[in-house]
């Protein structure tokens, strides 16, 4: 069989897929031999052979021994294959073609994770947004959305590729808004020192649609890796906002040293000191009172982003709040404990013997005697303050006959009403005992302020 027309349409076929023509080749021979062994008395092994210069086809029949080798060949072309051959041959090559090419878009996008794309958006609903990288498709799933974005069809938008799965139905991309390595690709896209590797991203904490920070470093002294990153005129980093769709960007400069690091990564606000404790990993941020609000952030936004950044759990607290702890203000640590005598009693965290309430400096009246309440003591000055109940004054002819354990309070509550009652007969008796002109004075003062209470 002589087809110099056939390679033709094959050579053409091959380049407008973008396969390699010896694929296609392999794919036409495969197809011919499985057309041949549908023919009657095919032989049960066989190969196909084309000539790459003329288009000639031969079949070659073979015959194996039982250790599978080639005791003897000979040329079994049939005449024609007539026109289930070439049917039968024309959907293996299709079906070739078909797995050749999602083969060659898996191996184009396998290797692309953690790189940048730009796709047109295509098809947006509840569980994805479908966008359109020519020759494939890419899945941008719910969770990889920024909340609030808008995603309308026909608008281009670039995503970060975060996996690239093989299908049957060939390779499916899935890419993502939300992903921190986002941000960086798009500053390598507009700052071409880093791509050059004169400025270095070193560390990025994003919080997607609201804040994201960076930091920075130059690989050369005469460059500033903040200025690079920002622009003239800020046009670089304006370019990198927009296509967040407004997200702000803080980009600050890289330090090694955890202190100057920890106080870079809070800015805007100004930072007093840094204290780094190794053995629990906290860094603990003294900021003045007036910039506490602004290093936390909305939220505690700028404080968590710092903390991502760093690396560091952070700490933030104002100057007056450093000074009352340093003074011994706050409140002790430990915990209420059942004493021996069945009281409770006040153990400190940092271990010793438990302390009574009234030792603690706290109690309350109840039913007439001292009892703890259950509070943490408080330590320094405030530890001296004893909090107590005022008695109650009542009318003890229409009350309930008491409880022996309340008749203490009973009797206190009695006592002051009867001391009330003393203290005014004394004062009778006293003004009685003065001269009577001064008593007249004092008579006519006390009628004045009857009349101006009723």
């Amino acid at each position: 069989m002589k087809n110099p027309e056939m390679l033709e349409a094959l050579s053409a076929l091959a380049i407008e897929k973008g396969i390699p023509e010896e694929i296609m080749l392999e794919a036409l021979a495969n197809a011919l031999v499985t057309a041949y062994k549908r023919m009657p008395e095919a032989a049960e092994e066989a190969l196909v052979e084309i000539d790459v210069e003329t288009g000639e086809i031969r079949v070659i029949a073979q015959e194996l021994d039982e250790d599978g080798n080639v005791t003897r060949e000979w040329d079994d072309t049939p005449a024609d294959f007539g026109r289930i051959a070439a049917q039968t041959a024309k959907q293996v090559i299709l079906q070739r073609i078909r797995e050749a090419e999602r083969e060659m878009k898996y191996e184009e996008y396998a290797g692309r994770e953690g790189d940048i794309v730009t796709g047109i958006i295509q098809q947006t609903d509840a569980r994805y947004t479908l966008l359109d990288l020519g020759r494939v498709e890419a899945l941008l799933p719910q969770a990889e959305q920024v909340p609030g974005d808008r995603y309308d069809h026909g608008s281009r938008m670039k995503a970060y590729i975060v996996e690239v799965r093989k299908t049957a139905k060939g390779p499916q991309i899935v890419v993502s808004r939300t992903h921190p390595g986002l941000v960086r690709r798009l500053f390598e896209l507009e700052v071409p020192e880093l791509l050059d590797g004169v400025v270095e991203i070193k560390a990025v904490a994003r919080e997607p649609g609201h804040r994201t920070k960076i930091a920075v470093a130059s690989n050369d002294q005469n460059v500033d890796p903040v200025g690079a990153c920002v622009g003239a005129r800020g046009m670089r980093v304006r370019q990198v906002v927009n296509e967040l769709r407004g997200e702000k960007v803080d980009i600050v400069p890289y330090s090694s040293e955890s202190q100057e690091f920890v106080m870079r990564a809070l800015a805007p606000a100004k930072v007093r000191e840094v204290r780094i404790h190794e053995d629990t990993g906290i860094a603990e941020v003294i900021v003045p009172d007036f910039q506490l609000s602004l290093a936390i952030g909305k939220e505690g936004q700028n404080a968590r982003l710092a903390a991502r950044l760093t690396g560091w759990r952070v700490d933030i607290k104002s100057e007056t709040q450093l000074a009352e702890e340093e003074a011994g203000g706050g409140y002790a640590e430990g915990e209420w404990v059942d004493g021996p005598d069945g009281q409770l009693m006040w153990q400190p965290a940092e271990g010793g013997e438990a302390i009574s309430a009234a030792e603690a400096g706290y109690g309350t009246i109840v039913g007439g005697e001292a009892a703890p309440e259950t509070v943490a003591p408080e330590t320094g000055a405030a530890a001296a303050t004893t909090t107590q109940v005022a008695p109650e004054t009542r009318d003890l002819d229409d009350e309930e006959p008491l409880a022996p354990a309340a008749e203490d309070a009973a009797v206190h509550v009695a006592a002051t009403v009867a001391d009330e009652a003393g203290d005014e007969l004394a004062a009778d008796a006293d003004l009685d005992a003065e001269d009577p002109d001064v008593r007249t004075e004092e008579e006519a003062g006390m009628e004045e302020t009857e009349g101006d209470q009723s």
